[in-house]
């Protein structure tokens, strides 16, 4: 058997000993999930004669187009950047494939997790760096990963109530150049000292100088609530659903193969050059590296050690990158002729316990957004998930298939039941695409968006974990052709 086709006779569940902390994974219902032929094109869906989700009284909200810069590896082509030059490309790569007006554009919001202090409204930055009037206001979101989905829907909800017709989204994030600290003490004595009126408050202010004072401050890793890390979180989730190393590996060997299939094939059409200031120009993402279970095997545990499962292979990477997309109320996008590429419908947002379902938002919004739009998971013809671990997607999966966890953690009667594989992420995710924490959102619409004109499908379901065990999902609907 080809070992990149290994998928093919993987992901059968065995149970391990799981922490004293959790019972769950004794008590599911657990059916294998197959993978037969992931690597070839997954097969056209077939458009049903299912009624659009257009709502009576209620605007159409449509998207026009979406792009993205490529997605980059920390610490390469954008290390010497700041975040709002990643934006202002990403919104100047958006004005060059829509042609849109910019003073058509009635307001931009971006979102972003990590923020520069000199640019904490980022989305005003880019919106003035890319020759947008400084007429047209602008405002920056924060709901950690699903921060360009908490833009997108707040541009929705501007156009469904009738406030605005055209609305940049998008997103940003530089995790190659983080903001670190002074430590607290020394900021406060920095603060009191530039307040010091004589020397001799200076000096006793001085005298309680301490070395431990020029500690830095890194930027927390951890869940402030928990004081855990995510990749920590994550661990203890695969654990706690008996999902073993070896599934996880061949899940990041599916994400990273699809990713360069599709990147190979032009699929990922939202990506957009971008001119690097004095280095070359940057066409696609760099962090797309199908390996073989093999060399995944070699890898050291990165979180919990000797015997965790979540590794730098099955997980997403540190990146940098930049997001787009144009909204419009669909009266106004065909007065001005534009084609859109779908519909945005219903969607909702979820939170629970960060501390044991940090990263299970999928599988909570998931059943909450297909009965909020009437529709089954068996209407759904594109599945985009926001992977930020193996583990998690495969514990997400596996929650969504067990009756058991739908009546003791959610309060529902049946399980949902998990996405077909052949439907899910065909074109790569997050671990293989990357992860700028503040761009994902959109790249999942677009992703979902693109794939459903491709496939002929007609509905695409997006959901996605976030920090603070929070998520989100939302139907996205394809554009009549």
């Amino acid at each position: 058997m080809n070992r990149n086709c290994k998928m093919t006779s993987i992901l059968t569940y065995t149970f391990k000993n799981l922490p004293s902390t959790s019972n769950w994974a004794l008590r599911f219902s657990i059916r294998p999930l197959s993978c037969s032929s992931q690597l070839r094109a997954a097969p056209a869906a077939q458009t049903k004669s299912k009624k659009t989700l257009a709502k009576p009284n209620v605007r159409n909200v449509v998207v026009v187009d979406g792009v993205r810069i490529p997605f980059l590896l920390s610490g390469t082509s954008y290390k010497d950047l700041m975040p709002h030059d990643l934006a202002r490309a990403a919104l100047s790569g958006l004005l060059h494939r829509t042609n849109v007006p910019k003073e058509v554009v009635d307001y931009i919001i971006f979102g972003t997790v990590i923020q520069e202090v000199k640019t904490s409204n980022v989305a005003r930055e880019a919106a003035l760096g890319a020759g947008f009037s400084d007429k047209t206001p602008a405002h920056t979101v924060t709901m950690a990963c699903i921060s360009a989905n908490q833009a997108m829907t707040t541009g929705v909800g501007l156009i469904a109530s009738g406030q605005s017709d055209v609305i940049v989204a998008g997103g940003v994030e530089l995790m190659s150049d983080v903001p670190i600290r002074h430590s607290r003490k020394m900021r406060k004595m920095m603060l009191e000292l530039n307040k010091a009126k004589t020397l001799g408050q200076r000096l006793s202010l001085i005298s309680k100088f301490r070395l431990n004072f020029l500690a830095p401050e890194l930027p927390a890793v951890a869940e402030f609530s928990t004081s855990e890390t995510m990749g920590h979180s994550a661990d203890r989730l695969a654990a706690a659903f008996a999902v073993s190393r070896l599934e996880q590996d061949e899940y990041a060997l599916r994400s990273h193969s699809l990713a360069k299939k599709a990147q190979d094939e032009g699929l990922l059409s939202d990506v957009v050059p971008f001119k690097v200031p004095g280095k070359d120009t940057v066409t696609k993402d760099n962090g797309i590296r199908p390996s073989s279970l093999e060399q995944m095997a070699k890898l050291k545990p990165a979180f919990i050690k000797p015997y965790g499962t979540v590794t730098a292979a099955n997980s997403s990477f540190l990146t940098d990158g930049a997001s787009a997309m144009l909204i419009m109320a669909e009266e106004k996008a065909l007065a001005m002729g534009y084609k859109p590429k779908a519909y945005l419908r219903d969607f909702v947002y979820v939170s629970q316990d960060p501390k044991d379902q940090l990263l299970l938002g999928p599988t909570y919004a998931t059943p909450k957004v297909l009965e909020k739009a009437g529709l089954t998971m068996n209407d759904i013809d594109a599945f985009e998930f926001h992977e930020a671990f193996s583990g998690q997607i495969l514990a997400n999966f596996k929650a969504m298939d067990s009756d058991w966890f739908a009546q003791n953690y959610m309060g529902r009667k049946t399980k949902v039941g998990a996405p077909p594989l052949e439907k899910f992420n065909n074109w790569g995710g997050s671990l293989s695409l990357g992860h700028p924490f503040g761009a994902t959102g959109c790249r999942l619409v677009m992703a979902a968006a693109n794939r459903l004109r491709k496939e002929g499908g007609q509905f695409g379901l997006v959901a996605a974990c976030a920090a603070g065990g929070q998520g989100h999902a939302m139907i996205v609907e394809a554009y009549p052709k």
